[in-house]
């Protein structure tokens, strides 16, 4: 196994530039590696907390391995209460769409899980501040345009 060298603490601002760039480029491993070195040396950067769990979700529709574990483990640690809502709706959201991409079993309850920390997100929001309200709308429409309709339970068939 080779030992991972340390990002210096001056090289952060210009790793996140680079992490960014790489999201925008449609390569989040790449961007998710750099994540990684910046909190080795700074756990609680907020800005690589809150675009690891971006780039963590990108790789949802791709067919890559991620589990919901580690996203979950980098949301805890954002430490604003309207960011942590926010971007939990966005990883139920990304994981409805692609859910919805491979068959749609369950993206109904994906798309409405969502929406609730959307709405937890609102509820917080700085003054101004509309991007979970449009979030909300996205979901809100998706469910619309697909019909999609919440799983059946095994107990609605119990005679």
């Amino acid at each position: 196994m080779f030992e991972l060298k340390p990002l210096s603490h001056e090289a952060v601002p210009a790793a996140l530039e680079k992490a960014n760039r790489y999201r925008l480029l449609n390569e989040p491993g790449a961007a998710e590696s750099i994540y990684l070195d910046i909190l080795a040396v700074e756990p609680d950067n907020q800005e690589a907390l809150k675009n690891i769990v971006l780039a963590m979700s990108d790789r949802f529709g791709k067919d890559y391995a991620v589990g919901d574990t580690h996203v979950n483990e980098y949301l805890a640690k954002i430490t604003d209460e309207y960011e942590r809502a926010y971007y939990a709706g966005i990883i139920y959201e990304r994981r409805g769409k692609a859910t919805l991409n491979k068959g749609g079993v369950g993206a109904y309850e994906l798309f409405r899980q969502a929406m609730d920390r959307f709405e937890m997100a609102e509820a917080v929001r700085p003054h101004g501040n509309d991007d979970a309200i449009l979030r909300w709308n996205g979901c809100a429409r998706v469910i619309n345009r697909n019909k999609l309709k919440p799983i059946e339970s095994a107990g609605d068939f119990i005679e």
